[in-house]
């Protein structure tokens, strides 16, 4: 979809209506649906994240200049989306971490041998990344994958600068015992 495209289909969205915003929410759902994977347990509740992101992206649609890009907008809402489910999760106590289980769907596809490494890789690190604390699992989000500033971190999770250098090393940490774990099952096997 090129830049007219997409402004001509936000302007219809504005005015509520409904097959633009049906055409809109499907060419960026998978997208932000990886984006909220990487801050909740499950698809299930990235799912969740996903549709409360979309609900702000059109009550604020309005309000989008057009001088920015479009999708690092919509992966800001979802961002600030995901970081609120973290705090309503850490808001109810009586839900741990161990309620929320992780989930993954594999399709089969033809694919060369390096490409296929790569990915299990990459679902190997997501599965470890969605196994740390809440606390880690945001500030890792927000400074390794997301590109923020410790001070920038600290003023969206309303913690101090330090705290938030201070979880990402405990994250990293923690990422590594993971990491290893798995591998050594994997290496036993």
């Amino acid at each position: 979809m090129d830049n007219e495209q997409l402004k001509d289909l936000i302007k219809r969205c504005v005015k509520h209506e409904k097959s633009a915003q049906e055409k809109l929410f499907k060419e960026f759902y998978g997208k932000m649906m990886g984006v909220c994977m990487r801050y909740t347990k499950d698809q299930d509740q990235a799912q969740e994240v996903v549709q409360q992101g979309f609900i702000k992206i059109f009550d604020k649609l309005g309000e989008f200049d057009f001088k920015g890009s479009f999708e690092g907008w919509v992966r800001r809402i979802m961002v600030n989306a995901s970081i609120d489910a973290i705090r309503k999760r850490q808001r109810r106590p009586w839900l741990s971490d161990e309620d929320f289980v992780f989930n993954t769907q594999y399709e089969e596809q033809e694919h060369d041998f390096n490409e296929d490494l790569t990915k299990i890789k990459a679902e190997y690190a997501m599965e470890a990344i969605r196994k740390l604390s809440p606390a880690y699992q945001a500030v890792f989000n927000l400074y390794v994958i997301e590109n923020y500033s410790h001070q920038e971190v600290a003023e969206i999770l309303g913690i101090s600068e330090g705290t938030s250098k201070s979880n990402l090393a405990k994250a990293k940490q923690n990422l590594r015992e993971i990491l290893n774990r798995k591998f050594e099952k994997l290496n036993e096997k």
